[in-house]
């Protein structure tokens, strides 16, 4: 007779069942159990992540910067299912088809990948690589053991001249199975274009659907999109409907079967190029931090997917507390229409945050918005997108921070807050450092000057909430070239580096 034990997950769904029962069933004057005393959080063991190809220009300059920060709650992450040595691991390979150039360089080569950008050997130092030009494709990769949780790969590239001049950033996704885009557009000034990057061993397939501020735009070629296992798909927004150029549009990606990493590149032909990440889940109450002090154009897009229509209060946060915009107090969003409104003069010279909550706190309508912002004039203007964001549950990391070039800005829109925010040592050099900060109830509080000591190279910021309210976070990277005050802006979101797990009190074995 050979004794078999039950897999995690089949223990997980049985011990959860027989507590769900007893939780009902308690007699009167009984005790429930406690699911506090049935779970417990432990690190998770594997993630992935997608990164599309970085740029179409043969003068695009990228860095890749991977970073999974020490250590989290629950302790480390067991150095299991690795590389088969029970080493952990976190790498990024070559996606196959699509990239920038068609698959192919000039030489009708396959291009080389960048130089192991995520070989990350231990928690708490960040690892950089380079790949410059067209032809660098799009990267899927995973990290086990204790490189998993909390792994970040920031992608940032510069583009110094043509068409897709900008500097262009973003956090590598994790595969889903949902995204909202609004900011996005079809424009004739725009080139937006959907990566959707499949990290999985299995085929996905995608469907695409565009949102004016008339409703769905009659589109072709968006159903059934296949994208194929460690594969990369751009799909050129404009291609996709016969109806006039719209200046707003929102995106929405979903899969049929299996799950991508999704982006949209953008760029604008008078404002540069950045990427555009999907916004937080849809919410009746919506949080938008880390707009720059000095942007000079500031427009809000915001999509009501539900079948009700959105009444929203707009209201600024900033350093000295939250006020309404002038001629912005309120905005009406139409049920399945991409509606959009410009904030001129937003900031005033102060680094702020935008907050959207329902007219009646009692009829809360989901909403998923972004903000397209500009700083400079002119030929010397800059844009970046800055979508709608998550609050911070346990802990959230940004890589790719440069002395100088970074600001970290925090708000708190309900109560005041404590944060402990860290500096990771550099990737050449440096001495990592934490502090806590106070963020007062709906105030933006920007801090500039995080560095570690000693600093050589680019490092890590790692927010992790201590006491108070909820917390939403955004880094700005500002990198100025030839008179343009090129800049990208990533907003924070929970690393999910944990995950409950239930607790066994009992052997769940069974016999054979």
């Amino acid at each position: 007779m050979k004794r078999t034990t039950l897999s995690l997950i089949a223990g997980a769904t049985a011990l959860a069942a027989v507590t769900g029962f007893a939780a009902l069933t308690a007699p009167e004057g009984t005790a429930a159990p406690e699911a506090a005393k049935t779970t417990t959080r432990l690190p998770v063991e594997r993630v992935g992540l997608a990164c599309p190809a970085p740029s179409s220009s043969e003068v695009a300059e990228t860095v890749y910067t991977s970073y999974t920060p020490p250590g989290t709650e629950a302790g480390k992450a067991p150095d299991t299912g690795g590389d088969g040595a029970g080493r952990p691991t976190a790498l990024l390979r070559p996606a196959a088809g699509a990239t920038a150039e068609g698959g192919t360089g000039k030489d009708g080569k396959k291009p080389a990948a960048p130089k192991a950008p995520a070989t990350v050997t231990a928690p708490g130092k960040p690892v950089t690589a380079e790949a410059n030009g067209a032809a660098v494709p799009a990267l899927t990769g995973s990290a086990t053991g204790a490189l998993a949780p909390g792994w970040t790969v920031q992608q940032t590239t510069v583009v110094p001249a043509g068409g897709s001049r900008g500097l262009l950033g973003l956090t590598c996704g994790a595969p889903d199975t949902d995204f909202w885009f609004p900011a996005a557009s079809t424009a004739q000034a725009r080139h937006d274009y959907v990566h959707l990057t499949n990290p999985d061993d299995t085929a996905a397939v995608a469907d695409i659907t565009l949102y004016g501020p008339e409703g769905v735009l009659k589109s072709q070629f968006t159903e059934g999109i296949p994208v194929p296992a460690h594969s990369t798909v751009p799909v050129l927004l404009s291609t996709l409907t016969a109806e006039p150029a719209q200046r707003d549009v929102t995106v929405h990606v979903t899969t049929r079967s299996g799950r991508v990493g999704a982006a949209v590149g953008v760029a604008d032909d008078k404002l540069g190029s950045d990427w555009l990440s999907a916004s937080a889940d849809p919410s009746g109450s919506v949080v938008l931090p880390g707009i720059p002090a000095d942007a000079s154009s500031v427009r809000l897009v915001v999509f009501a997917p539900g079948e009700d229509d959105a009444d929203l209060k707009v209201q600024l946060s900033t350093a000295n507390g939250a006020i309404v915009p002038a001629g912005a107090d309120t905005l009406h969003v139409k049920s399945g229409m991409t509606t959009s409104i410009d904030l001129p003069d937003l900031t005033r010279g102060s680094a702020a945050s935008l907050f959207l909550g329902p007219e009646d706190p009692k009829r809360p309508v989901p909403v998923v918005a972004a903000l397209q912002v500009v700083r400079g004039k002119g030929d010397k203007s800059e844009i970046a997108f800055i979508p709608a964001a998550g609050a911070i549950s346990a802990r959230a990391t940004v890589a790719d921070n440069r002395a100088k070039s970074s600001t970290l800005t925090l708000t708190a829109p309900e109560a005041d807050a404590q944060v402990k925010v860290t500096a990771s040592a550099g990737s050449g050099a440096g001495t990592p450092v934490s502090k806590t900060v106070t963020v007062k109830a709906r105030t933006t509080t920007p801090l500039a000057d995080l560095a570690p000591q000693g600093l050589k190279g680019a490092y890590a910021l790692t927010v992790e909430p201590v006491s108070g309210g909820k917390v939403y976070a955004a880094r700005t990277l500002a990198v100025p070239q030839d008179g343009v005050p090129m800049f990208t802006v990533q907003t924070l979101a929970d690393d999910r580096g944990t995950v409950e797990v239930p607790s066994a009190h009992q052997d769940l074995g069974v016999l054979d």
